[in-house]
């Protein structure tokens, strides 16, 4: 397996300052300081402590970056000896400017369907004509790692009482991230061919929710604060250079597409990433983003259909990845059908959602260019309890 070719923002005990680094197996290559030496010229785009100038610096160098850093993972190791650290700590690599969570996977929503209108066609009208999806809060991505405080708000119970308090239905949402690098005009969409003008990479998210809040106030206007407590993300964010072996065709479509979301004829952007979920440490879960029915593509063309302009540092998530096996689903609620069928670990206890103190790592892997494995790294949270 190799760490491929990922970035991230990093310090040490002996030098606090943040500033931009690559993984490299168990090492990180701090990039900024042997830019500054071996590749002056590129020096302008990794200075500075976060992604931000990398990702504002678009697609050429972005490419230059990547085939440099490239050669010195593969044939010049030598050269960058010099500038490997062997521990450090890892930060949020990016300032999150928009955040927007879509909702793209056929079975998660084909799941949540048949729990919430039993009965009834599973999928709304619309699933299959576009990517559904909200916008969320930027100021509450956090980095992985960081403790999640367990939300309070107003729920309905199946009395029909409305009280205020902690949630008691608090879940995890395993999802791929996919991060904006060049900014689009007010006005003008972005097409489907333009994915890789302006997005950088992708990385792993936990969009945590509160699922007894969100059931009672989502109606009519979807997700509010059962959502934008937190949304944490991992410290290493992948180039889609690096993703080329992992492209593959999106599964088939069943409805027709509007010309703007028609990807027949275009280069496919399905990813062959593989999800493994851990709780308290044990594995609950292996969801596949290859059966994902809408492309990161197709969400951001989607994203900015009416004219909404791209920023620099812009982050849209890709919903819940679940697969069709048991095996494969991305949230707890899905994997205790609604909290009646409680999932039992390794340890003994079993869980219908989340309880204070539990862990949540959530990995990935994907098919490298070299034939190996790429790790996408992980994103790490545990639940803190409620505020007093």
């Amino acid at each position: 397996m190799t760490t491929g070719h990922a970035y991230g923002v990093f310090s040490t005990p002996a030098d606090p300052r943040k500033r931009v680094g690559v993984s490299a197996g168990e090492n990180i290559i701090d990039l900024a300081s042997a830019v500054r030496n071996l590749a002056p010229e590129l020096t302008p785009h990794v200075a500075g402590p976060s992604l931000d100038a990398l990702l504002a610096a678009g697609p050429q160098a972005w490419a230059e970056v990547y085939a440099t850093v490239t050669s010195w993972l593969t044939s010049s190791r030598d050269r960058i000896e010099p500038y490997l650290v062997p521990s450090a700590s890892l930060h949020l690599p990016f300032s999150v400017a928009d955040y927007v969570d879509f909702y793209a996977s056929e079975q998660h929503a084909t799941n949540l369907g048949r729990m919430f209108r039993p009965g009834q066609d599973p999928l709304t009208p619309n699933w299959k004509h576009l990517p559904i999806g909200y916008h969320g809060r930027a100021g509450t991505v956090i980095a992985s790692g960081t403790g999640v405080v367990r939300p309070s708000g107003q729920r309905r119970s199946p009395s029909g009482e409305i009280t205020f308090g902690p949630s008691q239905r608090l879940d995890i949402e395993a999802e791929l991230g996919f991060v904006v690098g060049m900014p689009s005009a007010l006005g003008q969409p972005v097409g489907l061919e333009e994915f890789e003008q302006h997005v950088f990479g992708v990385c792993l998210v936990n969009d945590w929710s509160a699922r007894d809040i969100q059931a009672w106030e989502y109606v009519p206007l979807g997700p509010f604060l059962g959502k934008s407590f937190a949304t944490s993300i991992s410290p290493w964010v992948v180039p889609l250079a690096a993703l080329s072996a992992a492209r593959v065709s999106p599964p088939p479509r069943t409805e027709p597409l509007l010309p703007y979301l028609d990807d027949e004829k275009t280069a496919p952007w399905g990813l062959d990433v593989r999800f493994e979920v851990r709780l308290n440490g044990h594995v609950v879960s292996r969801p596949p983003f290859a059966s994902m029915y809408w492309t990161g593509a197709q969400m951001l063309a989607h994203l900015t259909a009416n004219g909404a302009s791209l920023r620099t540092g812009d982050l849209y998530a890709s919903g819940t990845v679940s697969g069709e096996g048991a095996d494969q689903r991305g949230s707890l609620i899905e994997l205790s059908w609604g909290g009646q069928e409680p999932l039992s670990l390794p340890d003994g206890s079993t869980r219908t959602f989340l309880s204070d103190g539990d862990e949540v790592v959530i990995s990935a892997t994907a098919p490298a260019p070299d034939g190996t494995l790429l790790t996408l790294g992980e994103v790490r949270g545990h639940i803190l309890p409620a505020s007093p």
